[in-house]
C-alpha cells in the first residue's frame, strides 16, 4: 500500500465554457458558430452546469473527493463592457459555496481559454488596455466570491492559448505562425496574473494564486542533431518560456527579443499548478512553417487515446508527471497536478493511467517534492475546444442528446484511490508493472 500525506487534494478539475452551456457572449461561441470545430459540433447545452451542476457535484461526493476545480465565465458577468449582472455572480457563489458544502476545496480558475467578444473585438491580451480590463473582471469577481474561495487559478495554460491562438491558428483568433504576437500574448498574461495576484491577495492576504501550466514532454523524432533541435526549441518555447516570465520577469534567450518583459511578474506565486497529458515526437521538418518547422508525430506502437478529428492526441505518457514535477520544482513553489487524463470514450487506457500517475506521484512525494493534490480531467465528457465532442475524457460518460451519465469503471478505480488516500499492490498488480509501457489490465479484480 502506498499511502499519501494526509490533506492530499484528489480533485478533478472543469472548465466553465466545457461544461456550463448556453455561453452566447465569448469568442469561443463565435469561433464554433464560424465551422471551426473540427467535428463539425458546438459546445450548445455542453454539461447543462449552469442550471444543473449540483447533481454532477453530488457524482463528485460520491467519489470521495475533497478538491475541485471550477472556472469563471467572464463574458456572462461582463456580456458588454462595463455591463455587469449580479445574477451571474450570484450563481457562482451559490456554486462555490455548493461545492464546499460537499466536503471540497474549491479552486477557481479566472481564465480558461475564453473572453467576451468585445474583448477579443479589441485585440484581447494584445491589446494597449488589456491587463487594465482584465483586473477590472478580477476585481469583481474576487470581490464577490473571496468569502467561499481561497484558492485561485489566475489563467490555465496561457502557452496552449498563445500557441494555439497564434501560431498553429487552432484556437480563435485564428492566427498562424506569428511567433511574435504569441510571446507577446505570453507576456501579457504574465502581467495579467501578476495584476490579478496583487488583487486576490488585497482581498485575501493568506490567499493561495497560482496559474495552470501544460507540460508536454517533446521527444526527438530520431538521433539527427536537427530532430534534438528541433525538440529543444518546442521544449524552450511551450514549456519554458511562462515559469521564466513569472521568475525572471523576461523570457528566455534568444526569445526575449521578439517579446516583451513583465517586470512586475517575479514573485507572484504562491504555487505551481502543472496539466500534464502526453509526449509528442519531433522532426525538423522545413514544410511545417505554422510550427516553426517542427513535425509533430506519434508513433503507432505507443499507448495512445482516441484520435482527433485529424490528428493523434499524443503519447499516453504517465512519465510526463516525473519531467514536469522536477523542472517546476526547481522554483521553489508548492506544485499541485491540476489536469491529467486521456480520451477514452472506451475506458480501455484510463485505468491503466491513473494507477501509473498515482504511483508516480508517491514516488516523487517520497523523494522530497512538495506535490499536494492531483485533480483528474474531468468529472464528466465535456465539449473539447478545437475537438468539438470527440474527444472523451469523463470519468461519467456523457449522452449529449439526453443529458444522461454513466459511470466508466475508472470511476470506480478513482473512488477506491480516493478512499484509500493511497494505491493498493493489487491495484498496481492489476494494472501492470512501474515501467512506462502499455500494459493491458489483467483480467483478474482484485
Amino acid at each position: 500500500m502506498r499511502r499519501f500525506p494526509s490533506g492530499f487534494l484528489w480533485g478533478v478539475s472543469t472548465s466553465a465554457h466545457q461544461v456550463e452551456g448556453g455561453n452566447a457572449h465569448n469568442q469561443w461561441s463565435a469561433w464554433e458558430a464560424s465551422g471551426r470545430v473540427r467535428d463539425g459540433t458546438v459546445s450548445g447545452q455542453a454539461c447543462d452546469w449552469w442550471r444543473h451542476a449540483e447533481q454532477d457535484l453530488d457524482r463528485a461526493q460520491q467519489l470521495g473527493l475533497n478538491a475541485l476545480r471550477l472556472s469563471v465565465e467572464w463574458s456572462r458577468l461582463e456580456p458588454e463592457e462595463g455591463r455587469w449582472d449580479r445574477e451571474v455572480l450570484a450563481r457562482y457563489y451559490l456554486l462555490v459555496r455548493e461545492v464546499k458544502r460537499r466536503g471540497m476545496r474549491p479552486f477557481l480558475t479566472l481564465h480558461h481559454f475564453t473572453h467576451p467578444r468585445w474583448f477579443e473585438a479589441r485585440g484581447g491580451f494584445l491589446a494597449p488596455d488589456a491587463v487594465e480590463t482584465f483586473s477590472r473582471f478580477v476585481f469583481r469577481t474576487v470581490e464577490a466570491l473571496h468569502e467561499v474561495c481561497s484558492d485561485w487559478v489566475t489563467v490555465n495554460e496561457p502557452n496552449v492559448y498563445g500557441a494555439f491562438g497564434y501560431l498553429a491558428g487552432e484556437f480563435p483568433p485564428g492566427i498562424k505562425g506569428d511567433l511574435r504576437a504569441t510571446l507577446r500574448v505570453l507576456a501579457r498574461l504574465a502581467r495579467c496574473h501578476a495584476s490579478a495576484y496583487r488583487i486576490i491577495h488585497g482581498f485575501q492576504p493568506s490567499a493561495n494564486v497560482g496559474w495552470a501550466q501544460n507540460y508536454v514532454v517533446f521527444q526527438p523524432g530520431s538521433e539527427r542533431y536537427r530532430d534534438r533541435v528541433a525538440a529543444r526549441i518546442c521544449e524552450q518555447l511551450f514549456n519554458e518560456s511562462f515559469f521564466q516570465l513569472l521568475h525572471t520577469g523576461r523570457l528566455p534567450a534568444p526569445w526575449d527579443r521578439f517579446g516583451e518583459p513583465a517586470p512586475e511578474a517575479p514573485g507572484k506565486c504562491d504555487f505551481t499548478g502543472l496539466n500534464v497529458y502526453n509526449r509528442l515526437y519531433i522532426s525538423l521538418d522545413p514544410q511545417a512553417k505554422r510550427t516553426l518547422f517542427a513535425r509533430m508525430f506519434v508513433p503507432e506502437d505507443v499507448p495512445q487515446g482516441d484520435r482527433g478529428a485529424q490528428y493523434p492526441y499524443g503519447e499516453c505518457y504517465p512519465a510526463a508527471i516525473d519531467r514536469a514535477v522536477r523542472y517546476a520544482g526547481r522554483f521553489g513553489r508548492p506544485i499541485y497536478i491540476l489536469e491529467n487524463g486521456v480520451p477514452d470514450r472506451g475506458d480501455r487506457l484510463r485505468r491503466w493511467l491513473l494507477v501509473h500517475a498515482v504511483r508516480r506521484l508517491h514516488h516523487l512525494i517520497e523523494r522530497g517534492h512538495d506535490i499536494r493534490g492531483y485533480f483528474h480531467w474531468t468529472l464528466v465528457d465535456s465539449f473539447e475546444w478545437s475537438e468539438g465532442w470527440r474527444l472523451r475524457f469523463g470519468l461519467y460518460e456523457l449522452d449529449t442528446a439526453t443529458q444522461q451519465r454513466r459511470a466508466r469503471p475508472s470511476a470506480e478505480l478513482y473512488r477506491q484511490i480516493v478512499h484509500t488516500n493511497g494505491l493498493r499492490s493489487s491495484l498496481l498488480r492489476q494494472f501492470g508493472s512501474w515501467q512506462d509501457g502499455y500494459a493491458e489490465p489483467a483480467a483478474q479484480g482484485e
